[in-house]
This record gives C-alpha cells, sequence and structure tokens, in this order.
C-alpha cells in the first residue's frame, strides 16, 4: 500500500536516555530508528516524538498500575529531565513536536491526538520501546481510533525477543502493516 507524506507522521516513541540504557543492544535500535527519522525528513513526513515521564517523585503513579508500581521508587528518585532527555543521534530538530505522556499508549494522558487531527494526520508509523509496551498500547488504541497504521518492526525493541517476534509476525499484521525499514525507506 502506497504512503501519503502528506498525511503520514513518523511516531518515535520512548526512545529515550532513561529506557535505553536499560537495552543490552540500544545501538542497533538507535541506529534504526535515526535512519527512519532521516528518511521520514527527506520525504517531508513529519517526525512526532513521545516520551514518557513523571513529576518529580512520580505521583502519577497509583500503586494498583502493576506494570509502573514495580518501578515507582526507582522512578521517583530519578532525574526525570535526564530520564526522557532524548540520545543526541535521536534528537529532535527545530519544529519537531514532543508529546509527553504518563501512560504506556502514546494516546493516554498525552494531546497526541489533538496533534495528529491538527495536521490533518490517518496514517501512523511507530517506532519504539518497547514492543509489548508503548508500541502495542499504541497500536491497539489508534486501530480503534480509525488510523491507518505501519509498525517498522526492526524500529521497535523488547527486553524479550521472542515477545517482539510473537507481536511483531502474528498479533501486529491484524491490524497494521509490519514492514522492515528497507522495505519502508523504498515505498
Amino acid at each position: 500500500m502506497e504512503q501519503n507524506s502528506k498525511n503520514t507522521a513518523l511516531l518515535v516513541m520512548d526512545m529515550q536516555v532513561g529506557i535505553l540504557g536499560r537495552l543490552p543492544d540500544a545501538a542497533t535500535i538507535i541506529n534504526n530508528v535515526a535512519t527512519a527519522i532521516a528518511n521520514s525528513r527527506s520525504k517531508k513526513i513529519p517526525v512526532i516524538y513521545v516520551t514518557v515521564g513523571f513529576r518529580q517523585g512520580a505521583p502519577e503513579i497509583n500503586m494498583n498500575n502493576k506494570g509502573f508500581a514495580e518501578g515507582k521508587e526507582w522512578l521517583a528518585s530519578t532525574d526525570m529531565a535526564e530520564f526522557m532527555k532524548m540520545p543526541d543521534e535521536l534528537a529532535p530538530q527545530a519544529g519537531e513536536l514532543t508529546v509527553a505522556k504518563r501512560r504506556v499508549s502514546a494516546f493516554t494522558g498525552s494531546d497526541l491526538e489533538v496533534i495528529l487531527r491538527a495536521f490533518g494526520i490517518q496514517h501512523i508509523v511507530l517506532t519504539g520501546i518497547a514492543t509489548s509496551g508503548v508500541v502495542l498500547s499504541t497500536l491497539r488504541e489508534a486501530a480503534d481510533k480509525d488510523y491507518r497504521i505501519t509498525v517498522l518492526a526492526d524500529c521497535c525493541a523488547d527486553g524479550e525477543e521472542e515477545v517482539h517476534r510473537v507481536l511483531t509476525t502474528k498479533v501486529f499484521p491484524r491490524q497494521a502493516e509490519v514492514l522492515n525499514l528497507e522495505e519502508w525507506r523504498n515505498m
């Protein structure tokens, strides 16, 4: 399916220092996402950055939220500005937007949907960490909101390679087009 760059945006999700530092092979995903960003910019496709973070002390984390509650003590004592910072290779350029969120999905607790509507975006291209976190949650919510979705499988990573494989080969294709970076670049 041909993409229309006028209604497409690349989402770079949770590709921040505090998360990348927990991946064993961060250099590969940083390089792949940097290439996707360069491709988007060359084709005039907007790049929108989505970061997860909290106020100092992480007051937004409810202990009923199993995923976040496990890390609340660590997050509460973390310098959020440093945690949410992008590596230099992925840093936004002037005019590129960054959306802050407080939950897993890029939509929940953020103004992403308002921004996408303002830009007339109907097709989102997803990259990010973790495949089983922000990518899965954003994909599911975007599908329910009737967005056309592409996932760049080699621009996503997960702490468990098998989980990444199952999601990108068996689950995501039900609601999105799943491509590798080279396939997408050649569209």
